[in-house]
């Protein structure tokens, strides 16, 4: 499972109103369409309410992406994505730890919303629960969702080629960044404000926070080779040689670090990876210079329309006129 952009341009057939058959011949149609292995759309089918949960992560990994790269050469269009997941570059490892991120935040809040028939509230044994749902609060399910991940992605195996460790390296670096994420949110109920009786929830961060958090971790990503551990016989990830008592040794990623094992491409020129830098929008103090990758920017001055001297009129509209102003445009040569 990872973001191609093809899922999120599918469109889904409306459930509506209908009858528990119909529902459920909808619901497995909606597994087909989503680009997955044989096993987990035979896992999808059985779990209603996953399909929606699915599309709803693609959707909320890519705009994730979209928005903590816009500023950067490689801008995590959608042109390329599918050429860019079979190479082991740091934004590939971005792709797979956002795509993960995404799924996990999505399936915890879909059980607390009700929207999977086979998970509920949070079941922490260390929290009130049974209090917090008289009070009409449901916890966010990070356990079961981790859980069901897990499976569905079929990480039991574990990979043999350095690639493969690196995928599931890096999609546990995006499920640990959404548990990082989880805090503890308590209501007070007694008069007048008073703590006198309090009800606590596990609450999940908003779904920026992690993209943030991951978007640091692509910045100091780790490049990797595989070495052998002589003491366990199998192969493992290795860093950057580190210094220690004037002997250089590897070090192993920590498991927060994402890792990649080739360097990226510039993202410059049009290529299958990405459009290029071209007709981009850039900031003139900021990053056009990198951006443009040398070419240079155009400058060009239009006029916005935006709401202006807005008053509120009795008794519940506002009013607003039409202003207009020159702004600059700076965008990338070709």
């Amino acid at each position: 499972f990872s973001l191609t952009g093809k899922e999120a341009l599918t469109h889904f057939p409306s459930l509506g109103p209908s009858t528990n058959s119909a529902q459920g011949k909808v619901h497995v149609k909606q597994c087909d369409l989503l680009k997955l292995s044989r096993k987990q759309k035979r896992l999808c089918r059985r779990e209603p309410g996953l399909a929606e949960t699915l599309r709803d992560a693609i959707r909320l990994g890519i705009m994730e992406c979209q928005y903590q790269f816009r500023s950067e050469r490689w801008n995590c269009s959608l042109e390329g994505r599918t050429s860019l997941l079979k190479r082991g570059f740091k934004e590939t490892a971005f792709l797979y730890a956002v795509s993960s991120a995404a799924l996990t935040h999505s399936l915890a809040r879909a059980c607390s919303a009700g929207r999977m028939e086979r998970c509920t509230c949070d079941d922490s044994p260390d929290l009130e629960n049974r209090k917090a749902w008289q009070w009409g609060v449901c916890g966010d399910n990070l356990k079961y969702s981790t859980k069901f991940l897990k499976k569905f992605l079929g990480q039991k195996r574990i990979g043999k080629d350095l690639r493969a460790k690196v995928d599931i390296h890096n999609t546990n670096v995006g499920i640990k960044a959404v548990k990082n994420g989880l805090k503890t949110t308590c209501k007070c109920h007694g008069v007048s404000g008073s703590c006198a009786v309090r009800t606590c929830w596990k609450q999940l961060s908003p779904f920026h926070e992690i993209g943030r958090l991951l978007k640091l971790r692509y910045d100091d990503a780790v490049k990797v080779f595989s070495t052998t551990n002589d003491a366990v016989g199998h192969s493992e990830l290795a860093g950057p040689q580190r210094h220690s008592h004037s002997l250089k040794h590897s070090s192993s990623p920590r498991s927060t670090d994402l890792v990649y094992v080739e360097d990226s491409p510039s993202f410059c020129r049009p290529s299958k990876y990405s459009l290029g830098t071209a007709g981009r929008t850039c900031s003139r103090e900021g990053n056009c210079d990198s951006m443009c990758c040398g070419r240079g920017y155009n400058t060009q001055s239009r006029l916005v329309t935006f709401s202006c001297h807005c008053q509120v009129q009795w008794c519940c509209y506002v009013e607003c006129q039409q202003c207009m102003q020159e702004e600059v445009v700076y965008s990338c040569k070709q």
